[in-house]
């Protein structure tokens, strides 16, 4: 599996199966200008509370527990005939598959049902295919007004001017640290965060694991216990570097210099995070030689190891396997350094072109759509509809959340997680730091030899990009 190419949400069977009630409504306090002819000065247009209701929405999640709260809204309306019709064409990298294309579209819906002279076009494309078609698009006649897509689209859209940094039209402190990081280039940000996952994580079987460990050398001593025969303590994907750069992370490295583009693969740091891994196989022994993605879910599905370093995207997996004997807690963090390791994150956002700076009106509903989306109940509702941990960090304060212990270990890992760097260089680097890691995994190349052949492809390979 490459994990990171392309997340296997395949593997996402999604485990909410029912909801007594939709999203109900957020407030919308947002003052609204509309342009009148040219020459006329702009009417302005604020929204009123008409009623105030309380909404029951009830949560199910299957083999946990059942959620019920009662959410106080207020409910506006629109003044009638003072307000100009406003479409809003979104197009989404949201699929069908998981159910995330049909929630983009509920919430649409939902905003609508209030705000009747907003109305949307949704339309969902490959993220490749919306990449490069929105690269091409005329903005101002067969373009999106908005962007609800992966964040790895930031880096080049940005650099070809073809979206505006929002920094002036949110406030970004509200949202997780590591999520809005993710959209930060060149210091302004570039979108709004909607989710934010597919880190990895410790997974541990509470059978055999009472307390997951808390460093690197507590995960030594409890492994050398639990590893006996063909039982061992930790099992993780040998073949992928996406689960060796929260390791370079503890040991305080990173792939890229200061400027984000020059490889640094060539370091101590990056030498003593291969060989610290080459040990846990070789060493104390802990770790099974050669396991792919799918070798070692099947050890640790079968009992066969009590610990596994895995992704967010597997967690449904994980919850049918062991039920309540699922445990979720951050990789153990560096005992050499008192450094977490810093696994990768990725999500998605909202991206605005700059052709919205040409219309106010339907810049101002795009704006309010967005903090429609981003507001801390709807972002709670994706929780449950899509298994995403939210952007918005108050949200995280719901008990929905708060009172799963997977969900709360995963946001924990999350928190020291950093964005997966979006450049075209990390490219590069993944290629190499493929080949050379499975090298030192396998006893094939010490970690020194591994660091400098993996600096000198990654360089090669930059260099040709420049060309």
């Amino acid at each position: 599996m490459n994990a990171y190419t392309q997340v296997n949400r395949s593997v996402k069977e999604r485990a909410v199966k029912k909801y007594a009630m939709a999203l109900g409504l957020i407030l919308l306090t947002l003052t609204l200008s509309t342009c009148a002819q040219s020459g006329q000065q702009s009417v302005e247009v604020t929204r009123v509370v008409v009623e105030t209701r309380e909404v029951p929405v009830e949560v199910t999640r299957e083999s946990t527990r059942e959620v019920t709260r009662e959410v106080t809204r207020e409910v506006t309306r629109e003044a009638e005939d003072e307000v100009k019709p406003v479409q809003v064409v979104v197009w989404t990298s949201e699929t069908e598959a998981d159910g995330s294309l049909r929630f983009v579209e509920s919430l649409a819906d939902d905003y609508t049902s209030f705000n009747p002279e907003i109305t949307f076009e949704i339309v969902d494309k490959d993220a490749q295919v919306l990449r490069d078609d929105f690269l091409t698009a005329d903005l101002t006649s067969d373009g999106p007004d908005l962007l609800w897509t992966v964040h790895g689209h930031v880096s080049p859209l940005a650099e070809a001017q073809r979206i505006m940094p929002v920094d002036d039209l949110f406030e970004l402190r509200k949202y997780v640290d590591p999520a809005q990081k993710a959209l930060e280039l060149e210091g302004h940000s570039w979108g709004v965060p909607v989710s934010l996952g597919d880190h990895l994580m410790l997974i541990y079987n509470k059978d055999l694991v009472e307390e997951p460990p808390g460093n690197t050398d507590e995960l030594i001593e409890m492994g050398q216990e639990l590893t006996a025969g063909d039982q061992f303590a930790l099992v993780y994907n040998q073949t992928d570097p996406w689960w060796l750069v929260p390791w370079l992370g503890g040991f305080n490295g990173s792939v890229f210099a200061e400027d984000g583009r020059t490889p640094t693969l060539n370091t101590p740091k990056m030498v003593k995070a291969l060989q610290f891994l080459q040990d846990l196989v070789y060493q104390s022994a802990i770790v099974p030689p050669g396991t792919d993605y799918d070798g070692s879910f099947v050890l640790f599905n079968q009992g066969r190891a009590a610990m596994i370093i895995d992704g967010e995207w597997t967690l449904d997996r994980y919850r049918d396997a062991l039920g309540e004997r699922l445990g979720v807690a951050r990789i153990p963090k560096v005992s050499a350094t008192g450094s977490w390791p810093h696994p990768y994150s990725r999500g998605t956002c909202l991206l605005f072109p700059v052709s919205l700076g040409e219309d106010q009106a339907k810049l101002q509903a795009v704006v309010s759509f967005a903090r429609f989306v981003t507001s801390a109940n709807t972002q709670v509702l994706q929780v449950a509809k899509l298994d995403r941990l939210p952007a918005l960090e108050a949200a995280l304060e719901d008990p929905l959340i708060a009172s799963d212990p997977v969900l709360k270990g995963s946001f924990d890992q999350l928190q020291v997680s950093i964005p997966v760097p979006t450049v075209s260089e990390m490219r590069c680097n993944w290629d190499a730091m493929r080949p050379e890691m499975e090298a030192v995994l396998m006893e094939q190349k010490s970690p020194e030899q591994a660091a400098e052949d993996m600096q000198q492809v990654a360089r090669r390979c930059t260099e040709s990009l420049e060309d």
